[in-house]
């Protein structure tokens, strides 16, 4: 779903006001904002890579590209190169990523994330929130492929957001509910998992914190998103990092329709964005469209259940916990 003009229209236009995080523990998603500098992405979509920034040194190879960006009064004022990765991706040293590194984290040692963070006073130098949906050929984690994924740092500032097909290397049978076909995400250019595994871990290691902590949020993704990319990673003989958290907000959004007075009348993302009003212009079910759409939700849900940050990332899971639950269902 594309989000309208009212809020998060820096898609359109350079400068914006976002709903951020709090930077301290006793305050409230929704007192706190911060201006986008500029609105560049990463998107991989079809055979295009466009640059990393993020304080990373640029190592990419060899096919200039022009893309334009925005003056002050929103209109196309002038253009910049970058340079892209070639058509064929690779886990080389073009992202910046040893294969021989994916799946191994020994720089840093994370004990036990929930109580590092909990004594950290500054939750907001420590924790990046990333809003995050997938698209997939189907509902079983085990034997169904991711086919999009879609990211989106609170923060903002410069490539904020990251967009890519995966090709799932089987045909799509389920186009009627995302729009997505097998000849989108086959074609030339559209990388396979094992493929943009290492580019992901590069673009959120952009994004992180020093020595900090990336908080993953999406809707229903304790049961479908998280446990799709658990598998998905785990194909590719690769970890998730220790450092990662996840958070789902379809518990909150049932936590709000108890609470008195609120008439929501289900907890579907959908059914949110109608309850707060947020007006978009596309259809539902593409990653980017269900991400712009969450992250304008999550700091007027985070609000109305005065929730701060200190108490989401008390709401996170990990990798483990969705293992060890899985573990514990199969044994009873």
């Amino acid at each position: 779903m594309k989000t309208g003009s009212m809020i998060f229209s820096f898609l359109q236009v350079p400068r914006c006001r976002l709903h951020s995080l709090a930077n301290n523990c006793g305050q409230t998603f929704h007192s706190f904002s911060n201006i986008c500098e500029n609105n560049s992405s990463v998107r991989l979509l079809g055979s295009r890579i466009y640059g990393l920034q993020g304080g990373h040194r640029k190592k990419w190879t060899r096919r200039p590209i022009t893309t334009n960006t925005e003056g002050s009064a929103g209109t196309k004022s002038r253009s910049t190169k970058q340079e892209i990765l070639s058509e064929t991706i690779s886990t080389s040293s073009t992202v910046n990523v040893k294969k021989t590194q994916l799946g191994q984290f020994p720089e840093i040692q994370y004990c036990d994330i929930h109580q590092e963070i909990a004594q950290n006073k500054d939750l907001s130098s420590l924790v990046t929130v990333i809003v995050f949906d997938i698209e997939t050929t189907g509902f079983s984690r085990e034997n169904e492929r991711i086919i999009e994924i879609a990211l989106r740092d609170l923060q903002g500032g410069p490539n904020s957001t990251f967009q890519t097909f995966v090709n799932p290397q089987r045909s799509v049978y389920n186009s009627h509910i995302h729009g997505i076909t097998t000849q989108m995400v086959s074609r030339p250019g559209v990388p396979r998992m094992e493929d943009l595994v290492p580019i992901l871990f590069h673009y959120v290691k952009s994004r992180e914190k020093p020595r900090g902590y990336v908080l993953w949020v999406g809707h229903n993704a304790r049961v479908f998103d998280v446990p799709f990319i658990i598998n998905e990673f785990r194909r590719c003989s690769t970890q998730i990092p220790p450092n990662w958290l996840f958070v789902d907000t379809l518990p909150l959004a049932r936590q709000l329709m108890k609470s008195e007075g609120t008439k929501l009348p289900s907890v579907s993302l959908d059914s949110l964005r109608k309850f707060y009003e947020i007006k978009v212009d596309g259809p539902a079910h593409r990653a980017m469209e269900d991400v712009n759409t969450l992250s304008l939700i999550l700091p007027k849900l985070t609000c109305d259940l005065k929730l701060t940050l200190s108490g989401l990332v008390e709401k996170s899971f990990t990798e483990a916990d969705i293992i060890n639950s899985k573990k514990k269902k199969n044994s009873n």
